[in-house]
């Protein structure tokens, strides 16, 4: 993902649904969008055009009904995200973000579990 084709907020919510769904219509996008949000579906058009435009989606126009599929995974958008929330919020300090995490937000045991396991692991390297 080039930092200069950053998502907007907007923009991140496409590819959220489309990477829960590997690739979409513009009308699978829209009604998923349109259960939160009062938009309009040449609003979800337009906003995927220039997501295309811009690199973080792809199209495929073989059909009638293009296809769109995002150039990049998840995965990779959360270490950006997170490596810059990192930087600039908590000053570098992951033990910070994982505390304020921790504190302020419900914990199942299964995440308190999968954490446990994290640190373990980390310890043992």
């Amino acid at each position: 993902m080039s930092k200069q084709h950053k998502p907007t907020e907007s923009e991140l919510e496409i590819l959220s649904i489309l990477w829960d769904k590997e690739h979409a219509t513009v009308r699978d996008v829209h009604e998923i969008v349109q259960q939160t949000k009062d938009v309009g579906y040449t609003t979800t058009l337009k906003l995927m055009q220039i997501m295309h435009e811009k690199g973080l989606v792809t199209r495929d126009a073989s059909s009638k009904t293009h296809i769109y599929t995002p150039s990049f995974g998840k995965q990779a958008a959360q270490e950006q995200y997170l490596g810059k929330m990192i930087k600039t919020l908590f000053s570098g300090s992951t033990s910070a973000l994982v505390l304020q995490a921790l504190g302020n937000h419900q914990t199942t045991e299964a995440d308190l579990d999968a954490i446990k396991e994290l640190i373990a692991s980390l310890e043992n390297k």
